[in-house]
């Protein structure tokens, strides 16, 4: 299943990329939330991809929600997909973004893929069998001192419903070497072992 969901990342993400930059519709699915005609149009091409191999297993998707199954909510297998991840950097021509999806069993995550198409960077994962960036292996980063690590932290969508926000975010700052905030929290989480490759 592992494949299934790397085939289906890569060709999510060509419908990413090729649309990356045009002028397509934005609407909005709250204030500040976004949804692009790119999220739908990913997303239908995974969620019928899904349908068609594995019509049985129960799928959540980012903009369709539950979607609806033979399977149904009860089924072993659960697809979790987030077509677009880091939506409103892709509407600005912010180019980091990316393709995620995830397979639970039985309540437990053991497939997972993040597809950056625009860096052509796959990052694989299966429970048991260790993570890979473009099929080399990686390993989360030794470095265990705050002063020496480069921290990546995303925002809540709304930063004035939390007050306490700005004084941790000014807490990191003050203490880590260096903090990044890239709006795409799956190639964050990916990233924390993104420069640790065994050879």
């Amino acid at each position: 299943m592992l494949n299934f969901a790397i085939q289906a990342a890569r060709d999510a993400g060509r419908i990413l990329s090729d649309r990356y930059g045009r002028s397509i519709q934005i609407m909005n699915k709250g204030d500040i939330d976004l949804v692009t005609e790119a999220d739908l149009a990913a997303e239908r091409l995974i969620v019928e991809r899904i349908r068609s191999y594995f019509p049985r297993h129960a799928i959540l998707a980012e903009e369709a929600g539950e979607v609806e199954t033979a399977g149904g909510a009860e089924a072993e297998y659960k697809w979790i997909i987030d077509p677009l991840d880091g939506t409103t950097n892709y509407a600005h021509g912010y180019p980091v973004f990316c393709v995620s999806i995830a397979l639970e069993r039985a309540g437990e995550v053991i497939v997972g893929v993040v597809y950056d198409p625009l860096r052509d960077e796959l990052f694989a994962a299966e429970r048991g069998e260790g993570a890979t960036l473009n099929g080399r292996r990686i390993r989360v980063s030794e470095t265990d001192d705050l002063n020496r690590a480069l921290v990546c932290t995303g925002f809540p969508y709304d930063v004035r419903q939390r007050s306490d926000f700005a004084r941790r975010f000014a807490n990191f700052i003050m203490q880590a070497q260096s903090v990044r905030r890239d709006g795409a929290a799956a190639l964050d989480l990916a990233y924390v072992s993104r420069l640790t490759i065994d050879d």
